[in-house]
């Protein structure tokens, strides 16, 4: 399933009525939904908030895959930006020595079971898998 969401903030509940309708329809493992909808929140306001060069949609799309959710953002029209090359995020330390920004991607990239990152043409796409915790188990005992 696809959609398209304006480049604004004030879609991010329309986001997750997204998010919800895909895992019902599709009969997604509902233990993957807070991943889901953490990742997509923090990946679409990335786009939003430092992809400025662009005024068009941003398209999610959702599709169930073997023991999980496979996610796509598509970004149109921006320049290149892989969060698998974000910086490092030193979470051990104290508050007042970090450096603001980062954690969130740092996050996403902890989080997912695998992502990906594809640019062409000026359009940024990133996918992300998400399994349920029973799927990455026995995913990476089978390794």
């Amino acid at each position: 399933m696809q959609q398209e969401f304006s480049r604004s903030f004030d879609q991010l509940n329309d986001i997750v009525a997204f998010t919800e309708q895909v895992f019902t329809d599709q009969g997604i493992d509902p233990s993957t939904r807070y991943v889901v909808d953490l990742c997509v929140e923090e990946l679409f306001v990335n786009m939003v908030t430092y992809d400025t060069e662009t005024d068009r949609d941003i398209l999610i799309e959702m599709n169930a895959c073997p023991g999980g959710v496979e996610v796509s953002l598509t970004d149109y029209g921006v320049e290149r930006f892989d969060p698998r090359n974000a910086g490092t995020v030193d979470v051990d330390a104290p508050l007042e020595q970090r450096t603001p920004g980062g954690l969130g991607l740092f996050l996403v990239l902890k989080m997912v079971d695998s992502i990906h990152y594809e640019y062409r043409d000026r359009n940024s796409k990133i996918t992300f898998v998400a399994r349920s915790k029973e799927e990455t188990e026995e995913h990476n005992v089978s390794d």
